[in-house]
């Protein structure tokens, strides 16, 4: 709680020192008594203003923020209903002359404060906002802060009641379209048998967090004691990984790749695929699970991989993960995968690591053009022959154009 005097309590009390000083030089009993009562009235309502605290004691008052939706996507609305309630008649006493402000991180105000619509009753205050979520993030928004006065003006206090909330926002996604024929040849359909009867149909697996319950098997669950799901639905489907090649620079550069790279994974989990996403910073020898569900809470497993995703500190260090990212598809059963990377320009070890990648998978790639200048395009068009020359189906792009066009281009492309 942080208690001040306002102007007139200052004033008030600035005259009552003076008057005491003057009265008792003069020897003026009605001096002293008026300073002394001018000094009462300021430290009495200091007191009270103190007593009064609607964060603390029997008459609190309870704070309830609903943040609706969370989590949300870069460049959506959320809207924030903070209730704010009374349980007694001691409490709406102390909320009828409360003031209300709402605190929220820069990357949801854009640094301006909030407009927010009051609705006041007899033992609830209703405060409405709308923020704008601008930036990929874990974002705090509150606690709120209320401010009130004594009845004479002279202190006021001001306080934060309730808790904070944490508004997650994902990355922007783009609808992107998967045209099996492309990304998955007749060859290959063939071979695998993608979407068509096979003898492993009716083949049963572990329940994994994510999976339909209506796929479960549940006489199999029942005599072997634990949960088992049918797995023909995704018979034949081949394993798709998302590699991410974050930038050395933050804005555009990075959220453009983690947009890209979220629009493509979650494309191709609506597609039939189990997906992964790998960023290199947290790829370890035991391997990163893929997601099989095309739920809700499969989406989100995807996309909270991305919340805390940061830009590299070095070149050193972006090849470093990507090595990492490469050894991974490597170390693990990856015969057979569609691997979809967002790159940026190669050094010599990781050309050659995601060379061997392509050796028992699929790779597409788009290779970022990290700069404005002419040698970084050189390094982007040097990197994206590279890859083709290893097996790789790779385009040029430029972070910030569209994804789906950039898309297009890459199933587009030749090797």
């Amino acid at each position: 709680m942080r208690l001040r005097p306002t102007s007139r309590g200052w004033g008030l009390a600035g005259v009552g020192l003076a008057t005491l000083g003057l009265g008792t030089g003069m020897g003026s009993t009605d001096l002293v008594r008026i300073a002394l009562l001018a000094l009462l009235c300021v430290g009495g309502s200091a007191a009270v203003v103190a007593w009064r605290d609607p964060a603390r004691g029997r008459h609190r008052i309870d704070v309830d923020r609903v943040v609706m939706p969370n989590p949300v996507h870069a460049g959506s609305a959320v809207g924030v209903d903070v209730h704010i309630r009374a349980r007694d008649s001691g409490a709406r006493t102390r909320l009828a002359g409360l003031k209300f402000a709402e605190q929220a991180a820069t990357e949801l105000s854009a640094g301006k404060p909030l407009k927010a619509r009051v609705l006041r009753e007899r033992a609830e205050v209703t405060v409405s906002y709308t923020v704008e979520a601008a930036r990929r993030g874990r974002w705090p928004i509150g606690p709120l802060v209320v401010t009130r006065t004594d009845v004479f003006g002279t202190m006021t206090t001001s306080t934060t009641l309730g808790d904070s909330a944490e508004v997650t926002v994902w990355p922007a996604i783009t609808a992107l379209p998967t045209p099996s024929d492309v990304l998955v040849g007749e060859p290959d359909r063939v071979a695998l048998g993608a979407r068509s009867p096979s003898t492993d149909d009716a083949s049963l697996r572990d329940y994994r967090e994510g999976d339909d319950l209506r796929r479960v098997h549940w006489s199999s669950s029942a005599r072997r004691g634990a949960l088992m799901v049918r797995s023909d639905e995704r018979a034949g489907m081949r394993p798709v990984s998302v590699i991410m090649d974050l930038p050395l620079r933050a804005g555009v550069p990075l959220e453009w790749t983690i947009s890209a790279g979220a629009s493509m994974a979650l494309a191709m989990l609506d597609a039939g695929h189990p997906v992964r996403m790998l960023d290199g910073a947290r790829a370890s020898a035991a391997g990163t699970p893929f997601v099989h569900a095309r739920t809700d809470s499969a989406r989100g497993a995807l996309l909270d991989r991305t919340l805390d995703l940061e830009s590299t500190r070095s070149a050193a260090e972006a090849e470093k993960h990507l090595v990492a990212a490469a050894h991974m598809l490597d170390s693990t059963e990856a015969g057979g995968e569609i691997v979809l990377a967002v790159l940026g320009a190669l050094g010599p070890k990781a050309r050659e690591s995601l060379a061997h990648v392509v050796d028992t998978a699929q790779g597409w790639a788009m290779v970022r053009t990290d700069g404005v200048g002419a040698s970084q395009q050189q390094d982007s068009e040097h990197t994206v022959r590279a890859l083709r020359r290893a097996g790789w189906r790779a385009v040029a792009v430029s972070p910030g154009e569209d994804v789906v066009a950039a898309w297009t281009r890459m199933l587009g492309s030749v090797r």
